[in-house]
């Protein structure tokens, strides 16, 4: 069994930025695909990003390309989001999630664990 904690949310304001961390035990997540997600008040849970196992490919929603930055340290487990230019529409509670195949879709259904989520807020 895998467990996700997220951690790195917090308030901040416009422009600033944020690295959200996405850390994995019970065992290595080394080789299973990894995503963020999103999901803001009042509206249903999105895809951010995704790298796959091993950490060759990545993968953002459009809106997302430029402004966030995913990488993996396979070393200490863990999954990073790195978010810059954080607009006040950014602000969601941000989930990660294993997919135990090497490449996913990145479809919720398709993720086998979650973590609980970490909430960030954006001022203006």
């Amino acid at each position: 069994q895998v467990q996700l904690v997220e951690s790195g949310g917090g308030l901040v304001q416009a422009g600033d930025s944020l690295r959200l961390s996405c850390a994995a035990s019970g065992r290595t997540v080394s080789t299973y695909a990894i995503g963020w997600f999103r999901q803001a008040p009042g509206k249903e849970r999105e895809f951010v990003a995704g790298v796959n196992g091993g950490g060759t490919s990545t993968y953002y929603q459009d809106s997302m390309k430029g402004r966030f930055t995913i990488s993996r340290d396979n070393a200490k487990n863990t999954v990073y989001l790195q978010m810059n230019s954080l607009k006040p529409e950014d602000t969601a509670v941000y989930y990660c999630a294993a997919d135990r195949v090497r490449f996913s879709d990145y479809r919720e259904s398709s993720m086998d664990y979650w973590g609980k989520g970490t909430l960030v807020t954006v001022s203006s």
